[in-house]
């Protein structure tokens, strides 16, 4: 057994497939795992420093800190539920997410990283949410699927179909003919 494969199996969750089911490279799914991981504690930690910045009298950067704690904590559930093994029910909520499509993770990633940047901005809410939205970016990502290969792009190219081969084609149906009109008279 080489070193990658046993690197991979120790990243395999438990009762896991080895063989993928989709077309994700592994790369991308080991980026996505492991940005969100990283990332979400980062967020963690700028949280708590946002709402230290209570001290200055900025309540909003309070809850914009408690949001980023939250959404951090959550990302950190989905992504590594090892991190959270004290709570009982982390592996169903991992393995829920697991189960559904990745632009569902991304859409949820994205729309968790907005309100703390909006409530204070700042470079801690900025960096920490950053970071999740970076997460759901690589999930949305990866929800779009492979490229084509070179071959059937060039290929869908060249068999674009025109509308019509005359030079009389319009992007409109019932577009008038354009024609020329005589000078206004300036007389009028």
């Amino acid at each position: 057994m080489s070193f990658m494969e046993k690197i991979l199996s120790i990243m395999q969750k438990p009762g896991q497939d080895p063989v993928a089911k989709d077309d994700v490279p592994w790369w991308m799914k080991f980026a996505g795992r492991g940005l969100g991981t990283v990332g979400s504690l980062i967020a963690i930690f700028l949280g708590a420093w946002n709402c230290a910045s209570i001290l200055m009298g900025s309540i909003y950067c309070l809850f914009s800190g408690i949001w980023q704690m939250v959404a951090g904590f959550i990302v950190v559930m989905i992504e590594a539920p090892c991190c959270c093994i004290f709570i009982d029910f982390v592996q169903n909520l991992s393995d829920w997410a697991e189960r559904r499509p990745y632009w569902n993770r991304a859409a949820a990633y994205c729309l968790m990283a907005l309100p703390p940047v909006f409530l204070c901005m700042g470079l801690s809410s900025l960096f920490g949410s950053g970071l999740i939205f970076a997460t759901g970016v690589i999930y949305g990502l990866m929800s779009l699927g492979r490229k084509a290969p070179l071959r059937d792009m060039r290929s869908a190219a060249t068999n674009v179909e025109v509308p019509s081969s005359s030079t009389q084609a319009t992007l409109v149906e019932n577009a008038q003919p354009m024609g020329f009109s005589n000078k206004p008279d300036s007389n009028v």
